[in-house]
């Protein structure tokens, strides 16, 4: 695994988080760590296919969630993970892997993605091990999010 690999997704979560909640995301220390899918989180994730074949997966918690699909709502008050909240935040990972994946190509590397898949419970993924690069976003008063790629 690269490290260089991880950099145009936080590049494009930090672009796209600052603009659709107006805080700067702070990130935290990369590492490689297990992929742990942890209970009370939402995590989305998306595979990539192309010249970088894996997965990235975007994770976050439950309360996080809903702070950034009230802002991906125009502030609209979201109290409960349902399916708006569940379709805004897979359109979350969406929107971050797509531009992720257009910066990818003007460094001349081709990548496309799948549509993202929801997981919500460690039993949704079942025989998943993996290690990934990990790094932490932190957003002011919202939370945090954990960016994991899992490239071969």
């Amino acid at each position: 695994m690269k490290a260089e690999y991880i950099n145009p997704f936080l590049e494009s979560a930090g672009l796209v988080l600052e603009q659709l909640t107006r805080v700067r995301p702070v990130t935290g220390p990369l590492g490689i760590q297990d992929v742990h899918f942890a209970e009370n989180h939402i995590w989305i994730k998306i595979g990539l296919d192309g010249e970088m074949i894996g997965d990235v997966v975007f994770g976050l918690h439950e309360e996080v969630a809903l702070k950034l699909a009230s802002a991906m709502m125009g502030g609209y008050a979201v109290t409960q993970v349902d399916d708006m909240t569940r379709s805004a935040i897979s359109e979350l990972g969406n929107m971050i892997s797509g531009n992720a994946s257009i910066l990818l190509y003007n460094q001349g590397i081709k990548v496309g993605i799948t549509p993202p898949v929801l997981i919500q419970s460690s039993s949704d993924v079942a025989g998943y091990r993996k290690k990934a690069l990990t790094i932490p976003l932190h957003l002011d008063q919202i939370g945090q999010m954990e960016i994991k790629v899992l490239v071969s």
